[in-house]
């Protein structure tokens, strides 16, 4: 919920200040996003976006358009997903077992979107995920990665900027 506005204020979003910021300052933010130098110049050359749908909509043609080469350098920049506090010690043994199955045969991280999935179904989700996975051959798990981080990528920039005021100005008296 948007908090009212005082008079004299303008709510300031915090897309408008995406829109506006210098590109070298927006680089850090949108490098947490995807870590893809080619996918974040990408986003901040067509800016500005009228909306967060408009953003979202970029940030997946950009992700869908990643060479061979950006990919690489996307998926080098993911970490592994967390695992919750209150895992077993044998969950993360059979765990790390599968990443470096996955990474022997692929060479890069394992990536799963799995923002809409309870905490409690996430480690028998991402164990689920990768196990099925690993039958892929490389070029259609390249395909599967790209798709994840692309996710992963739109939830992030969502999750940045999906708060619709960040701070106000005073507007001029009349």
């Amino acid at each position: 919920m948007t908090p009212p506005h005082l008079p004299g204020e303008v709510a300031i979003s915090r897309l408008d200040h995406f829109n506006g910021a210098p590109a070298a300052d927006l680089q850090p933010t949108l490098l947490s996003c995807l870590r893809s130098h080619h996918w974040a110049h990408r986003i901040t050359a067509h800016r500005p976006y009228p909306d967060l749908d408009a953003l979202l909509a970029a940030s997946d043609e950009a992700a869908y358009d990643l060479a061979p080469t950006d990919l690489a350098e996307a998926l080098a920049g993911e970490t592994l997903p967390a695992l919750p506090e209150d895992t077993y010690e044998a969950a993360h043994t059979a765990l790390n077992a599968a990443y470096a199955a996955y990474e022997a045969k692929f060479g890069h991280v394992f990536v799963i979107h799995l923002c809409d999935i309870p905490d409690g179904e996430a480690l028998d989700r991402v164990l689920e995920a990768i196990r099925s996975r690993l039958a892929n051959d490389p070029e259609e798990e390249r395909q599967l990665a790209a798709e994840q981080l692309r996710h992963l990528a739109r939830t992030r920039l969502n999750s940045l900027l999906r708060d619709a005021t960040s701070h106000k100005q005073p507007t001029p008296d009349r």
